[in-house]
């Protein structure tokens, strides 16, 4: 393994605040919730389907991305994603209505797509060597959990002392930032002559026909379940249903007085273990097989969700399951990125990792959609939490049957 400075090149490093940025924005979402829908007096749900077509937007938009940086490069893809966040962030603050607001997301999430990982990770991929590929994966994708850290308390900073639209007009001046990125993200990469001999349309039709593909296009959905489920319905869970926070506790004196701050605390919390969990798991990735990390992650979140709902919430539960559930979180990002890139090659990661991220889309879409669905039903998160759990079991079954062999194994005896 080289050393960490011969790895943070200027082309991680430019990657690594594009998604510092994107999701910085992005895992905010869920702390507008209650000041939009009380303000608007829309329902729960309403504000939940927005951002349920944002994460599916965002999922559709990927592959499709994805083909973008392949076709035309990937610096233009970037700068078309930066525009049409910015500009879906800037028209989100003027809607009124729910319908507005909600079309208005799908802008939103497309920008995401182009700012995310599907074309980020494919830049970091050819621009690591082989040995390190992972682990550089991991410290981008690190990148994307600091910006978890600092987006939810920003948000509920400038929340304090400004109208909500005035802050969505000053993310979208932030993510503008990522255009002064883009002549650092130039890579070296020269493909295979394998790579160059299989046409896209041949290694997309091996790819769907592949039982391993497939099982991990079906694993990834819970990943995109749980995660947006949280993003969105975490904070308003916590600042609904948490004990109340003791005035001589350490949160107090930290200045967490109310259950709303906590609740955007919890996903700044998740944000912190998280930068930790996914560097752990890129560098595990380069020494141990993929698959077999990715059935523990998953195991390990549905077991602390599984805790988490059986327990009382109390301000001790809550930061538990951030801290546990953040150094799982974006673990399998690393791991199935990584997992394609070896099973495929590099040359059409971005469209293949894609296509897979958007199953976890897909379940993102579900997840954000039913919590807010379920809530306005039944007046509890309850229900659809252990969906969640569900889910949970199945990705980490799923993982188990995968051959983790690599592309030119793969091609020699297809």
């Amino acid at each position: 393994m080289q050393p960490l400075r011969a790895i943070m090149t200027p082309v991680l490093i430019a990657s690594a605040f594009v998604l510092f940025l994107s999701f910085a924005i992005r895992s905010s979402f869920g702390v507008f919730q209650i000041p939009i829908a009380a303000e608007m007096n829309w329902f729960r749900t309403e504000f939940s389907l927005a951002i349920a077509l944002q994460n599916l937007a965002w999922g559709l938009g990927t592959p499709i991305f994805g083909a973008i940086a392949e076709r035309l490069g990937d610096r233009r893809a970037i700068f078309i994603g930066t525009l049409l966040y910015s500009g879906g962030l800037v028209f989100s603050a003027f809607a009124t209505t729910p319908l507005g607001h909600q079309m208005l997301e799908i802008m939103v999430g497309f920008g995401i797509a182009g700012t995310g990982f599907g074309v980020v990770l494919g830049v970091v991929g050819r621009a690591a060597s082989d040995s390190n590929r992972s682990l550089a994966l991991g410290l981008t994708t690190a990148a994307g959990s600091l910006g978890q850290v600092v987006g939810p308390p920003l948000a509920q900073a400038l929340l304090n002392v400004m109208h909500w639209s005035s802050v969505f007009m000053v993310f979208a001046a932030l993510i503008l930032a990522c255009l002064f990125c883009l002549p650092f993200m130039k890579t070296q990469y020269r493909a295979s002559k394998t790579e160059i001999e299989e046409t896209f349309a041949s290694i997309l039709a091996r790819a769907v026909r592949d039982p391993n593909y497939l099982m991990i296009f079906i694993g990834f959905f819970s990943c995109g379940f749980q995660l947006a489920f949280v993003t969105a319905h975490f904070p308003a869970l916590v600042t609904e249903v948490c004990a109340s926070i003791r005035p001589d506790s350490l949160l107090a004196k930290m200045g967490v007085d109310t259950t709303a701050e906590l609740g955007a605390l919890s996903i700044g919390v998740i944000g912190v273990f998280n930068i930790m969990g996914t560097i752990i798991a890129g560098a595990l990735g380069d020494r141990f097989r993929k698959k077999t990390l990715l059935v523990i992650v998953y195991a390990g979140r549905t077991l602390i969700a599984a805790w988490f709902i059986m327990m009382p919430v109390t301000p001790t539960t809550v930061l538990v399951f951030s801290v546990v559930m953040g150094s799982l979180w974006l673990a399998t990002v690393p791991l199935t990125s990584g997992l394609v890139a070896y099973l495929y090659g590099l040359r059409y990661m971005g469209t293949l990792y894609g296509l897979v991220f958007f199953s976890h889309q897909l379940g993102s879409f579900i997840g954000v959609w039913l919590g807010g669905t379920f809530y306005d039903q039944f007046g509890s998160y309850t229900i659809v939490w252990w969906v969640g759990v569900a889910t949970g079991v199945l990705s980490t079954v799923v993982h188990l049957p995968i051959k983790e062999a690599p592309r030119q194994a793969a091609v020699a005896t297809g």
